[in-house]
């Protein structure tokens, strides 16, 4: 397991029971939550679970000055060597390069350091702002994808996309 990673301006570390009130708060946010499930907060229960599932392949982010927290950022384990990448940021930390900053740090870190041959991420197709990090960090679009939301939001019509990438890939674009 990896308990912390430093990137040039963040701290990331792993997740802790005791991380549940900032949890809570970032998910309070309906802005943070509306390409999650409309803009719902998440219940404290619900983060509860949550951070006992994760415990192990979640981080949370912390600026390296003055130590706000940013946000949390996962590599959900999946089928043998591959890794789901996932992150939610505070509205006041988006649009400062830190997803991308973060999510590059944890696909490095997949790839030399969990054994990981592919992660992959998801978002809404409306999502610019979530595949546009997803680009950044070298993923490539696979598939434009349509689940049963159940409860449909605004924009789950024009469904869900999927981008992914090969540590042969990552390794390539080292070189």
């Amino acid at each position: 397991m990896i308990e912390r990673l430093e990137t040039q301006r963040l701290t990331l570390r792993a997740i802790r029971a005791d991380d549940v009130d900032v949890l809570v708060a970032l998910d309070a946010d309906p802005e943070v939550m509306r390409f999650i499930n409309g803009g719902q907060a998440s219940t404290r229960a619900d983060i509860e679970d949550m951070v006992r599932r994760t415990l192990g392949h979640r981080w949370l982010a912390f600026e390296r000055s003055g130590e706000a927290f940013v946000g949390w950022f996962g590599l959900r384990p999946c089928d043998e060597g591959v890794r789901e990448l996932g992150y939610r940021l505070r509205r006041t930390a988006w649009g400062k390069g830190f997803a991308t900053e973060g999510a590059a740090a944890l696909i490095t870190a997949a790839f030399t350091r969990l054994g990981a041959e592919r992660v992959w991420a998801q978002t809404m197709t409306v999502n610019a702002a979530s595949r546009a990090v997803m680009q950044r960090c070298g993923l490539r679009y696979v598939r434009t994808f349509f689940d049963d939301w159940g409860d449909p939001i605004e924009g789950s019509e024009l469904g869900d996309v999927e981008y992914e990438l090969t540590v042969s890939q990552w390794a390539a674009r080292l070189e």
